[in-house]
């Protein structure tokens, strides 16, 4: 079973600069049934333009006949605060004028993002979460929620992230910034404002998402002769057009700034602390190619996160590999989650003896 909901929190939401969200909202998605023990629930954390329908952009690793499907498993994916898919955002209604929010819209964090998926764990009374996965900044949020609640975490899948979002990570994100800020129309408090600045930043996001031997092999010319009209050009004017359609500026805008803001470490002593407070056994997934993530940042969460095993995607596709070599994941994640039931079967014997 296939349901879209929405939870409205009914108390003032703080986030972590002090401000709150009044009347938050969370649109969420559910598949399958929790079973009567209630230890099926898998909980999926969205990336950057991601929506809570896990079963469109993550086809091949959730869907019917995938390793997470809703005869085996409950699924929930939650539209994170800030996007546009039905959570609070900045074109939200701000209920004290009667306008959408733009820019007066609070500034918020991963840490926020995971502190809702919180809330609405406990409005769906899940005690328990058998596994939590997400990549980029989806995997941020699980981070983040596993080091707050490690009992709640049992199993954990870290995709392509990092314990604090890098240097190289934020100038990308800058840049993105600067090109919608540059476009004159996103202070024109209106829906489609900043749109062509969103595409350009979206064109610099996609050199961050793919390889150079992904452009020279998808988009190489085959006519010699010419001398405009290229085919990578195309690709990003299509790419950035495709993204206007279907999202908005000021909820790029913010989102960047989130992403930006992760940093486990932050009022927890240091990183290293915060990565020993989780407790749930994880899987920590890095991608070879990846330009965005490099996969030392990978490899770092796997030392430091103590039950951590680490598996190493060799993918043609870059970060966007994580999206894109389903097969493989499905491999890698499903022995994890074998090895892993195996691991606490016999814990419990033991107990039981």
């Amino acid at each position: 079973m296939n349901t879209e909901n929405s939870y409205k929190h009914k108390k003032p939401f703080n986030l972590e600069s002090g401000k709150k969200i009044k009347d938050l909202e969370i649109k969420y998605h559910t598949y399958g049934t929790l079973n009567s023990k209630k230890d099926n629930v898998v909980w999926v954390c969205h990336a950057l333009t991601g929506n809570s329908d896990v079963f469109d952009w993550w086809r091949g690793l959730f869907g019917e006949n995938c390793l997470f499907n809703p005869k085996d498993h409950f699924i929930v994916c939650a539209n994170i605060l800030g996007s546009p898919y039905g959570s609070s955002n900045p074109l939200s209604i701000n209920n004290a004028t009667g306008l959408p929010y733009y820019l007066s819209f609070p500034e918020f964090t991963v840490r926020d993002m995971a502190t809702a998926h919180q809330l609405l764990a406990d409005h769906l009374n899940l005690k328990d979460i058998d596994l939590l996965i997400g990549g980029s900044i989806g995997g941020q949020q699980a981070m983040e929620w596993a080091i707050s609640e490690p009992k709640r975490i049992k199993k954990l899948v870290l995709i392509s992230t990092n314990a604090q979002h890098s240097s190289w990570g934020i100038a990308f994100n800058e840049s993105q910034r600067l090109a919608i800020t540059s476009d004159r129309t996103f202070y024109s408090q209106s829906p489609n404002g900043g749109s062509k600045g969103l595409k350009v930043a979206r064109s610099i996001a996609l050199l961050s998402y793919r390889t150079y031997g992904t452009y020279v092999s998808t988009q190489v010319e085959v006519n010699s002769d010419k001398i405009n009209d290229f085919k990578a050009a195309s690709y990003q004017n299509y790419q950035g057009e495709k993204l206007v359609k279907r999202f908005n500026a000021y909820s790029y805008w913010y989102l960047t700034k989130a992403m930006d803001s992760h940093h486990v470490g932050r009022k927890r002593n240091s990183i290293d602390d915060a990565l020993k407070q989780i407790q749930a056994k994880t899987l920590v997934i890095g991608i070879t190619k990846d330009v965005l993530f490099p996969i030392e940042e990978q490899y770092f969460l796997a030392e430091k996160i103590k039950n951590s095993t680490f598996f190493k995607l060799d993918s043609f596709y870059g970060h966007d590999g994580f999206l894109i070599d389903t097969e493989i994941l499905t491999r890698e994640i499903g022995n994890f989650i074998k090895n892993t039931d195996s691991e606490n079967k016999v814990v419990n014997l033991h107990k039981i003896a």
